[in-house]
């Protein structure tokens, strides 16, 4: 399976001079499977180029949407593959029902808030109800696990061919109060992927102004890695202020942490244009992932 990053960014998107490195883009990532199915995470400003990339394929999408937060849909309106006539998109996340979902990223286009209605789209939009029964019908596995966010989500651990990986965005590892998921379920989730995409967007420095706001520390990331024997790490969802440089700093320190304790862990900052290839291993003690793009 090859999976690529089109947007890392968290609560807003942030250009500039300071993001042009890893990108200003918010989140969405694809991941084209050995089935051919093409699985799109989320849908931020990042959105945009993916749907220019697309425009070459021409099977359906699955859209799994984390939650309805803004900086997860906002990029939906400018997906070119939405306005190809009798395209294919399903889209659902679950929380509060995927008819829900579905009109979050769809009211957006009302005429008013964005030219073009949802109505006038020529794709073919819609959603599924039974979502474990149609998930059980794939050749592939999706696991889902309720998030630590305001106004819940969901994370995906996804496994094919003998590789997984899972996407864990806007969660808080420990989060005020009681957890929708705790930090012993979130190890027991992760354990042994050949990658875990998790929300980093918050320092030390950043609390406890911050507590409860719904995303992890990065330290915390770490030691769930550590914790889950997780193959690589990608940390994403980063916070809109944090620079280039400072991600470097970042990058550095994880790579030192996982080295001080002996730890083959392979750490990355996600970036856009960050792609990887996951292949069937014989053995399961030995990482299979590919760096495709940096």
């Amino acid at each position: 399976m090859h999976i690529s990053f089109y947007g890392v960014r968290g609560s807003i998107a942030a250009p500039g001079a300071s993001t042009i490195k890893y990108g200003g883009n918010t989140s969405c990532m694809h991941v084209r499977l050995n089935s051919g199915e093409n699985l799109i995470f989320d849908a931020g400003t990042g959105i945009r180029r993916l749907g220019i990339d697309m425009l070459r394929h021409s099977e359906p999408i699955l859209l799994l949407l984390s939650h309805s937060h803004w900086d997860h849909i906002q990029g939906y309106p400018f997906f070119r593959p939405i306005y190809q006539p009798d395209r294919e998109i399903i889209v659902f996340q679950g929380v509060e029902g995927n008819a829900v979902a579905l009109a979050a990223i769809l009211e957006q286009m009302d005429g008013s808030n964005f030219p073009v209605h949802a109505g006038d789209l020529s794709s073919r939009i819609a959603t599924i109800d039974e979502v474990e029964k149609y998930l059980l019908n794939k050749p592939y596995k999706t696991e889902r696990k309720d998030l630590n966010h305001p106004g819940g989500g969901h994370a995906y651990r996804v496994e094919e061919d003998g590789v997984s990986f899972a996407y864990v965005t806007d969660n808080e590892l420990e989060p005020p109060g009681k957890p929708h998921t705790s930090y012993d379920e979130w190890v027991e989730y992760c354990r042994g992927v050949d990658l875990l995409i998790h929300d980093a967007q918050y320092t030390e420095v950043d609390m406890p102004g911050k507590h409860g706001w719904g995303h992890s520390l990065i330290w915390q990331v770490r030691q769930l890695a550590v914790d889950a024997q997780v193959k690589n790490l990608a940390m994403f969802h980063h916070d809109p202020e944090r620079t280039d440089s400072q991600l470097d700093e970042i990058a550095l320190e994880s790579a030192n942490y996982f080295k001080s304790g002996n730890s083959k862990i392979g750490s990355y900052i996600a970036a856009e244009g960050l792609s990887f290839e996951l292949k069937a291993r014989k053995d399961p003690r030995v990482s299979t992932i590919n760096l495709l793009e940096y």
